[in-house]
C-alpha cells in the first residue's frame, strides 16, 4: 500500500515536460472522480500541516497554474459584497485534481515509482493522474468504465495513461484497479483519502488568500472532501476569521448525516448532475479535518445546479461542470447568508457538449425561460396560425409545436396543441397564459 511520507521534492523533473494533449478536453460529469468509500481501503489519519501544503505549492511551481480570480458583478449584486470566483475550470486538465495528484506522485519513492501507479476513474482525476505521471516520468495505468465517451478516453490517453476499460458500474471498475495494484504492486492512487492528495488541493487556498486577501467567506464543493479539507485547513491556519462553506448535491450528501454521526457513514447516492461529487462516503482521512475545519455544509438542488451552470455561461462566460458550480448554486439559493468579500471555488470545467446542452435547457426551465403548455382550439383552418398570432403580440419565441387531432378526448370539432415556448422568466410566463386565456384559449396545463 502506498506510503503516508510529506510532499517531498521529486527525483525526476518538477516543470512541464513532454506532450501533455488539451489543456482542457472536453468530459461530462460522471461520478468517477470520487469513488465511493466503503470499496476502498483508506489510509489512516494522519497529520497534515499548513506547512505541508507550503511544501506542496513549492513543487507545484510550474506544474499547476494559479488561476484566475474573476469578480461578478452579477453575483455581487445578488448577495450584497464582493463575489470572486477562484477559477480551476481553467486548470491544467481542467480541474484542480492536477494539484493532489502530482505532489502524491512526486512523493513516492524510486522504488515505488518504478512500478508505476493506478487509478480508477473516468473523470477529472483520471487526467489528474495521467498527466501528473506522465511528467514524472512514472507509467501509469487508468481504469475507466466500459461506457466511457470516448472523448474522455481518448483525452486519458494523451496524457500518457494506460487505459483499461472495465466494468459498467464504479464498483467494478474500482475493484479492477485494486485488484491490478494487488498483482503488480502499483501504487494505487485514491483521488481523495490521502494526506498528499489534501496537501496538493490545499495550494489552492493558499491561492485564494493570496489572491484575495479580504476575504471573509470561502465556498467550495464537497464530494469525498479532499479539496475542501485542504483548502480548510490553509484558510483557517492564517485565517481563522474566514469562514469556510462547503457545497454537496442534495442526491448525493454523504457529509450531513457523517457529521451528525461524528464518522464517516455511508449513503446511496441517487442520480444527480453533478456526479463529480457523488460520493457514497466521506475519506477517513479529509473526513476529521472537514469536521473541524469547515464551519458548515449545505446541500443544493438540481434546478439550482443547473441554473448556477447557466449563470457561469451566461454572465461569467466560463464553462463549469456541475460540480464545479456547485459554490454558485449555494449562492443563488440563499445570497443573504453569506459575509462578504467571498470566494466561490469554480472546481473543474469538464463537461461534455451533449450533456452541457441538456443541462442549460434544465436551467432555463428553472430559471422560467421556457415555457410547455397545452390548449385546446376549434379544429379549422387558420386555427393555429391565429395563435401563434397571439403568442407573437406577447413576444414569445415558439421553439416547438405538437398538434394532436386525433383523441378520445377531443370533441369533434376540438385540436390540441403542444406549445414549448423561450420566455424572459416567470412574470413573462404569467403573461403569455394570461393573453392566451383572454384570447378565448382552453389552456389545459402550463
Amino acid at each position: 500500500m502506498a506510503d503516508h511520507t510529506p510532499p517531498r521534492t521529486p527525483h525526476g523533473p518538477e516543470g512541464p515536460h513532454g506532450p501533455e494533449g488539451p489543456d482542457v478536453p472536453p468530459h461530462g460529469p460522471d461520478g468517477w472522480d470520487a469513488l465511493p468509500g466503503p470499496t476502498a481501503p483508506a489510509p489512516a489519519p494522519t497529520t497534515l500541516t499548513l506547512d505541508d501544503i507550503r511544501e506542496a505549492q513549492k513543487l507545484l511551481s510550474g506544474v499547476a497554474r494559479t488561476t484566475a480570480m474573476e469578480g461578478s458583478r452579477y453575483l455581487s449584486a445578488l448577495v450584497g459584497a464582493p463575489v470572486h470566483l477562484k477559477c480551476e475550470n481553467l486548470q491544467r486538465t481542467g480541474s484542480f485534481k492536477i494539484r493532489g495528484a502530482y505532489v502524491r506522485i512526486a512523493g513516492l519513492s524510486a522504488a515505488e515509482r518504478g512500478a508505476g501507479v493506478v487509478a480508477a476513474s473516468a473523470g477529472n482525476h483520471a487526467q489528474g493522474v495521467a498527466l501528473a505521471a506522465s511528467l514524472l516520468g512514472v507509467e501509469s495505468t487508468v481504469f475507466m468504465p466500459a461506457g466511457a465517451p470516448l472523448p474522455k478516453v481518448a483525452a486519458t490517453r494523451e496524457y500518457g495513461a494506460e487505459v483499461r476499460l472495465h466494468g459498467q458500474v464504479v464498483d467494478e471498475t474500482l475493484a479492477a484497479a485494486q485488484e491490478y495494484a494487488r498483482r503488480t504492486g502499483a501504487v494505487f492512487i485514491h483521488p481523495f483519502d490521502h494526506r498528499d492528495i489534501i496537501a496538493g488541493q490545499g495550494t489552492v487556498g493558499l491561492e485564494i488568500l493570496e489572491q484575495c486577501p479580504e476575504v471573509r467567506t470561502v465556498v467550495v464543493g464537497v464530494g469525498g472532501g479532499g479539496l475542501a479539507a485542504g483548502i480548510a485547513l490553509a484558510v483557517k491556519a492564517l485565517r481563522p476569521d474566514v469562514r469556510v462553506v462547503g457545497v454537496q448535491a442534495a442526491a448525493a450528501a454523504c457529509y450531513p448525516p457523517s457529521l451528525a454521526a461524528g464518522r464517516p457513514v455511508a449513503i446511496e447516492p441517487l442520480t444527480t448532475m453533478a456526479d463529480g461529487i457523488k460520493v457514497g462516503r466521506p475519506g477517513d482521512v479529509p473526513f476529521g479535518m472537514v469536521r473541524e475545519l469547515v464551519d458548515e455544509v449545505r446541500t443544493v438542488t438540481e434546478d439550482e445546479l443547473s441554473s448556477a451552470l447557466l449563470l457561469c455561461l451566461e454572465r461569467a462566460k466560463l464553462v463549469v461542470e456541475p460540480a464545479g458550480a456547485s459554490p454558485v448554486a449555494a449562492l443563488l439559493s440563499a445570497p443573504g447568508s453569506f459575509e462578504g468579500p467571498v470566494v466561490a471555488v469554480l472546481s473543474g470545467g469538464n463537461v461534455d457538449p451533449l450533456l452541457m446542452q441538456r443541462i442549460l435547457r434544465h436551467g432555463m426551465a428553472a430559471a422560467g425561460r421556457y415555457l410547455s403548455l397545452r390548449l385546446r382550439l376549434t379544429d379549422r383552418p387558420g386555427a393555429l396560425a391565429t395563435l401563434l398570432g397571439v403568442l407573437t403580440v406577447v413576444d414569445a419565441n415558439v421553439l416547438d409545436v405538437g398538434h394532436v387531432r386525433t383523441d378520445p378526448r377531443l370533441g369533434l370539432t376540438e385540436a390540441e396543441v403542444e406549445l414549448h415556448l423561450e420566455t424572459k422568466g416567470p412574470e413573462h410566463c404569467a403573461e403569455v397564459c394570461a393573453a392566451l386565456r383572454e384570447a378565448g384559449y382552453d389552456v389545459v396545463a402550463a
